[in-house]
């Protein structure tokens, strides 16, 4: 019976993380908007930013109460499973094109920044406020970058796509607040409810953070891509992923790190050396092509399920 408690504890955590989610971006933009800030930065930060508070809030979260498996787990393992399950699915549904800015800098980026995280980890087994303020500092490096591009009109991302109508700022400030709070509040539940799963099961914090808690941090960016595809605008799917694992990394773990001493425990080597072999994987994919097809979709999905034996071996 508890099995089961803790399960819809865990549903009921994952849909406020993705409403409060959902309702904080959609606030914030809009007071963006009100204040004549571009839609195009408003696409490259606060949107960006806002699919990645669901790991977010659960990273920071799970740290604050000690569950540092969680942690690093979450954001590990969603970065494996948005290249290789989401993107494997994707253009699976549609073939997928790539940007040439993404094969050429934002990939390599990726991959640089995943080998980084795990250096720090490696290193003394923990991720400690200075190395926070190394992964803020790349974030707004990466910011920078985006900006540059999206000018020369070379990097096209996702923009908010907030109704035309006018909205009261009352309730622009009140989707913000309202978001923010059952962000939090689902972060707590989520956490919560994973551990006590893991204990009732004997599963390690480590197994719990890779495979069901990044599941269900990913599902904004699944809903997202998948929904797109079907709709034939799968071309934004990479770089919105990519994006998503660049943020995931600089902007969850930092913030992270920054809040509290993350520990990097050693039987995370591996999944970390899997989660840069993923986004190898997909840039030899697409280098030649400038473009993920179904093929390339089965080979990720693959990759994907012989991950997930490797985790319940």
């Amino acid at each position: 019976m508890e099995v089961v408690v803790q399960l819809a504890l865990l549903a009921l955590g994952f849909f406020l993380l993705v409403k409060g989610a959902d309702w904080f971006v959609e606030g914030a933009s809009r007071v963006a908007e009100k204040f004549g800030i571009p839609q195009l930065v408003i696409g490259l930060t606060i949107v960006a930013i806002g699919t990645s508070l669901p790991e977010a809030a659960v990273s920071v979260s799970a740290a604050l109460k000690g569950s540092a498996e969680i942690t690093i787990g979450n954001i590990v393992g969603s970065n494996i499973m948005n290249v290789l399950l989401i993107l494997g699915v994707t253009s699976v549904i549609a073939p997928v094109a790539v940007q040439k800015s993404t094969v050429k800098y934002e990939l390599p980026f990726v991959i640089a920044v995943s080998v980084l995280l795990m250096a720090i980890g490696c290193t003394d087994h923990v991720v400690g406020r200075a190395d926070g303020f190394i992964l803020w500092g790349l974030l707004l490096l990466y910011l920078a970058y985006l900006l540059v591009m999206a000018k020369k009109g070379e990097n096209t991302q996702e923009e908010s796509d907030a109704a035309d109508k006018p909205m009261p700022v009352w309730k622009m400030l009140l989707l913000i607040v309202a978001g923010g709070c059952l962000i939090v509040l689902g972060s707590d539940i989520a956490v919560d409810a994973a551990t006590a799963l893991a204990r009732i099961f004997g599963m390690s914090e480590r197994l719990i953070g890779l495979t069901i808690v990044a599941f269900g941090t990913s599902l904004p960016e699944l809903v997202t891509s998948a929904t797109a595809a079907l709709k034939g605008k799968a071309d934004i799917a990479v770089g919105n992923i990519v994006g998503s694992n660049i943020f995931n990394i600089l902007f969850v773990v930092g913030t992270s790190a920054l809040i509290t001493p993350v520990a990097y425990a050693e039987n995370f080597f591996i999944d970390s050396i899997v989660c840069i072999a993923t986004v190898a994987l997909l840039w030899l994919l697409v280098v030649k092509n400038k473009r993920l097809g179904r093929a390339g979709g089965a080979c990720l999905l693959a990759g994907y399920a012989a991950y997930f034996v490797y985790l319940m071996r």
